[in-house]
C-alpha cells in the first residue's frame, strides 16, 4: 500500500515536472497566446469593483492621459495670423566718383533712393463669436496694411480692426465668413497655480502646435504696459504664439498668450543685463480680454477711469520684513482730476472708497474699473497729517489706439 503511494506521488510529481516545463516553452515562443489562455480562465471581477490604477477608461489601452479632447474641442477656435506692413527703407551704395578727397569728404557709400518693402508678421488669434470676432495681440496687427486670417478648416479670410488697446496689447479684428467655431470660455473660476494648461498657437510659422504646461504663477507684472495681471506658465510659448489660446485640461479658455521671458540675456542702454530663463511665458487672463473685447465692440476704444496720476510703490525699509501696503503719488498731471482735488506729488494714498490699497498695480486696476465721472474717496497721509479728500473721475487718455 506504502509503495503505490509513493509511485502515485512520484507521478504526480513528474506530471507537474512537465507541466511547468511545456507553460514555460509555450511562453517563450507564443506570449500572445498564453495572454489569452490567462484571460478565458481569469476569474470576472465583481460588479462595481474599480479598475486597477493606471487602468484606461477611455478605450486607450496604455499611456498617460490623453488632453486631446480638450485640443479637439479648442483648437477649431485658434486661427493663423498674417500681418503685412510695407516698410520704407534706403539701401547703401557705392559713390560713382572714388577719388580720394571725395571719399575722405563724404565717404565710399552713399544713401540710395527710397524704396519699399513687404514685412510679415505671425502671429495666432482666437475666435469669440459667431459673427466673426478675433481677439490677438496688439504687436502682432501693429502698422499691418493687410491682415489674412487662416482658419482651420483651411479658409482664409481677410481682416479688418475693429479696435486696439495697446495699454494690454490686446487688438480686436473681424472676418465676415460663416460656420465660424467660437472658443468656450472658463466660467468663473481664476487660473490656479498648479492648473493644467495647453497653449495653442502659430509659433515661428511652423504650423499650429500645442504645448502643454501648468500655471506657474499669476498676478505677474513685467512693467511692458500700464495694465497687467498676467498668468505664468512653463507651456512653450514662441514667436507666433502671440494671440493665441491658453486653456485648461477641458479645452476651456483662461488667457491670451502675449509675451515670453527672453531666453537669451539681454542689456539695456544703462548696461544692466537681465538673465535669460527657460519655461517663462505669458497670457492675458481671459477676464480682461473679454472685457477689452466687449469695449472695443461697443464703443471703439477701452473706456478708464484717470486720476491723474503716476504713482509709486512703497520701497521697504531696512529691517522690516513685510512690503508696506499703499503707493506714493510720484507725478500729478496738471489741470487733471488729482490736481483738482488738491493731491500733491508725496502724497502717501493707503485707502480708495475704505478699501486698503495694496500696491500700484492694484489701484491702477481699480482706477481703471470706476466710470468716468464718478467720485471717489482717497484716504492716505501727507507727511504726518491725515489725508482725506473726495475726487471726481475723469476718462484716461488711450495712447495708440485705433478704431474703425
Amino acid at each position: 500500500m506504502r509503495s503505490s503511494t509513493v509511485r502515485l506521488l512520484a507521478f504526480i510529481g513528474r506530471f507537474a515536472v512537465l507541466g511547468l516545463a511545456l507553460a514555460f516553452v509555450f511562453s517563450l515562443i507564443s506570449p500572445a497566446l498564453v495572454e489569452r489562455l490567462r484571460g478565458a480562465f481569469a476569474r470576472p471581477a465583481a460588479v462595481g469593483t474599480p479598475p486597477p490604477a493606471g487602468a484606461a477608461t477611455n478605450g486607450r489601452s496604455r499611456g498617460p492621459v490623453s488632453y486631446a479632447d480638450a485640443v479637439n474641442r479648442a483648437s477649431p477656435s485658434v486661427v493663423n495670423i498674417y500681418a503685412d506692413k510695407i516698410t520704407p527703407y534706403r539701401q547703401l551704395q557705392p559713390r560713382v566718383v572714388l577719388d580720394p578727397l571725395t571719399q575722405r569728404l563724404l565717404g565710399t557709400y552713399s544713401m540710395g533712393p527710397l524704396m519699399q518693402r513687404r514685412d510679415q508678421s505671425l502671429g495666432s488669434g482666437v475666435i469669440f463669436s459667431a459673427d466673426g470676432y478675433v481677439l490677438t495681440n496688439n504687436h502682432v496687427i501693429s502698422g499691418a496694411d493687410d491682415i489674412q486670417v487662416l482658419l482651420d478648416d483651411d479658409r482664409v479670410a481677410k481682416a479688418r480692426v475693429v479696435g486696439t488697446d495697446a495699454e494690454t496689447d490686446l487688438a480686436v479684428l473681424k472676418i465676415d465668413v460663416g460656420n465660424l467655431p467660437v472658443i468656450a470660455i472658463a466660467d468663473g473660476a481664476e487660473a490656479t497655480v498648479g492648473d493644467v494648461v495647453l497653449a495653442i498657437g502659430n509659433p515661428v510659422g511652423i504650423g499650429k502646435t500645442v504645448t502643454m504646461g501648468i500655471v506657474s504663477g499669476t498676478g505677474r507684472q513685467l512693467r511692458l504696459s500700464s495694465y497687467e495681471d498676467f498668468i505664468q506658465t512653463d507651456a512653450a510659448i514662441n514667436a507666433g504664439n502671440s494671440g493665441g489660446a491658453l486653456v485648461n485640461a477641458l479645452g476651456e479658455l483662461i488667457g491670451i498668450n502675449t509675451a515670453m521671458y527672453p531666453r537669451t540675456p539681454t542689456r539695456d542702454g544703462r548696461g544692466s543685463v537681465t538673465p535669460g530663463a527657460e519655461g517663462i511665458g505669458f497670457a492675458i487672463p481671459v477676464a480682461t480680454a473679454r472685457a477689452v473685447l466687449d469695449q472695443i465692440v461697443r464703443n471703439g476704444v477701452v473706456v478708464r477711469g484717470w486720476f491723474g496720476v503716476d504713482y509709486a510703490d512703497i520701497p521697504v525699509a531696512n529691517g522690516e520684513t513685510v512690503a508696506r501696503r499703499g503707493v506714493v503719488v510720484a507725478n500729478v498731471y496738471p489741470d487733471g482730476p488729482a490736481a483738482r482735488a488738491g493731491l500733491r506729488a508725496g502724497d502717501l494714498l493707503l485707502k480708495l472708497d475704505g478699501k486698503d490699497i495694496l500696491d500700484q498695480a492694484d489701484l491702477r486696476n481699480r482706477e481703471a474699473a470706476l466710470a468716468p465721472g464718478s467720485t471717489v474717496r482717497l484716504e492716505g497721509m501727507r507727511g504726518t497729517r491725515p489725508l482725506d479728500l473726495s475726487l471726481a473721475l475723469a476718462q484716461r487718455p488711450t495712447p495708440g489706439s485705433t478704431g474703425t
